[in-house]
């Protein structure tokens, strides 16, 4: 024992210190930066819905109207209004279908596969905005109707990302992603492409059929898989 002692104290000697009985100072760790690889993407869940141009709100509603918003939406500058539709095609018709706002250069109506057998009419699955070769409806208002001659769409599921969101998850714009759902009738979603934005809010755009299917909600994060 005196041996080993002897030797402890030639090594500290040898090293140029003394041996010190402070107890050595832990430092607390950083907070962890978000794992792109986390259930971190919100879920934003959307019903059929409708988006008019200035010139279609006219007809329906009469010149100079003033629509009412009901609430923002998660996005900048978006919102739904209180007012709502008839939407018309070859076979039924839809009550109530929301409009929201603000007006875009032209009318489009995005609906689920439930509601295009209930009109009769075969939307394709596109994203927001592409509308070449889309099958057109009947939109009724209080003042009068709108023939769209092409519009109807079915949303495909996309992500909403800024610049900051697409760097940190190492995606760009157009890319195909896939993603995790988690819960009891969860599963992987594929084929959801990536919009970027700099006025867009990270956030998950899924239609209810999408949602029911998997057992999400808004409450839900999803993860993303490439």
């Amino acid at each position: 024992m005196e041996e080993l002692e002897e030797l402890f104290y030639r090594v500290i000697d040898h090293l140029g210190g003394q041996p010190s009985e402070e107890v050595p100072t832990v430092h607390a760790a950083e907070p962890a930066k978000r794992d792109a690889t986390d259930f971190v993407i919100p879920v934003g869940v959307s019903n059929h819905h409708i988006h008019l141009s200035q010139a279609d709100a006219d007809a329906l509603f009469g010149p100079d109207y003033q629509f009412q918003k009901l609430k923002d939406l998660s996005q900048t500058g978006q919102y739904a209004m209180q007012e709502c539709l008839f939407v018309a095609g070859p076979k039924g018709v839809l009550e109530k279908v929301r409009i929201l706002g603000p007006v875009r250069s032209q009318s489009q109506v995005e609906l689920t596969v439930a509601d295009c057998f209930k009109l009769g009419i075969k939307a394709p699955l596109r994203l927001s905005g592409d509308l070449a070769g889309s099958p057109g409806c009947t939109l009724i208002g209080p003042k009068g109707s709108v023939q769209l001659t092409k519009g109807c769409i079915v949303a495909k599921r996309h992500i909403h990302m800024s610049p900051i969101d697409a760097k940190e998850f190492g995606v760009i714009d157009g890319q195909e992603v896939s993603l995790e759902c988690p819960g009891e009738r969860g599963g992987t979603l594929k084929n959801v492409t990536i919009r970027v934005h700099e006025s867009f809010t990270l956030e998950c755009h899924l239609d209810t059929e999408e949602a029911n299917a998997l057992g999400i909600s808004a409450k839900n994060k999803l993860k993303l898989l490439k």
